[in-house]
């Protein structure tokens, strides 16, 4: 359970950085537009990692040998992308000039392409829970929701003190992403000495 709470809060900080975002940049981002991004951003979230599991389902006998490998390379590959995303991204206390981010969660069509986008890395999640034989629908729920609660505190936490902090939380996601890879890949290894 434990586990499953680290990766929620990990898979969630891209996602928590657009929130942060668009509480900074975004003039008049009314709490209806910030619950509905929260909604879409958990919604897929949860979808993502139920579809990798479905993916991973279909090819799981042929890879049971080396099943704990894909999920730590998997767990480490969208750990180490948060963590270049550190390192590469300006920081997104720069808004456009006219005080409205290119990304503006308030549209739909730009909010639906945001969600798909910060939710790619829970489907190589589900695929992870796959191969290593775990249920999927209670990480995944867990998953959504966590999403959908800090996206909620991102918005207002990105009203009111700006943005310090945004930047740090993908390393930080990224860091315990890639540790849980090195768990899992320890704990199999232990067990077959």
């Amino acid at each position: 359970m434990f586990a499953t709470l680290l990766i929620s809060v990990a898979l969630s900080m891209d996602a928590f950085a657009v929130s942060v975002a668009s509480g900074i940049c975004v003039t008049k981002l009314s709490f209806r537009h910030a619950f509905r991004a929260s909604f879409f951003f958990g919604l897929f979230q949860f979808a993502m990692p139920i579809a990798g599991w479905l993916l991973g389902a279909t090819f799981r006998v042929y890879i049971q040998g080396f099943d704990h490998w894909i999920a730590a390379g998997l767990l480490s590959l969208v750990g180490g992308k948060m963590i270049l995303g550190f390192f590469k991204k300006k920081s997104a206390a720069s808004c456009p000039d006219d005080g409205e981010p290119s990304s503006d969660i308030r549209d739909l069509k730009t909010l639906l392409v945001l969600s798909v986008a910060t939710s790619l890395d829970a489907l190589a999640i589900g695929l992870s829970y796959s191969v290593l034989h775990s249920a999927i629908l209670g990480p995944a729920a867990i998953i959504g929701f966590v999403t959908f609660a800090l996206c909620l505190a991102g918005t207002e936490f990105g009203r009111r003190l700006g943005s310090r902090f945004e930047r740090w939380a993908e390393l930080t996601g990224g860091l315990v992403l890639i540790g849980i890879g090195v768990s899992i890949l320890i704990e199999h290894l232990s067990q077959g000495i």
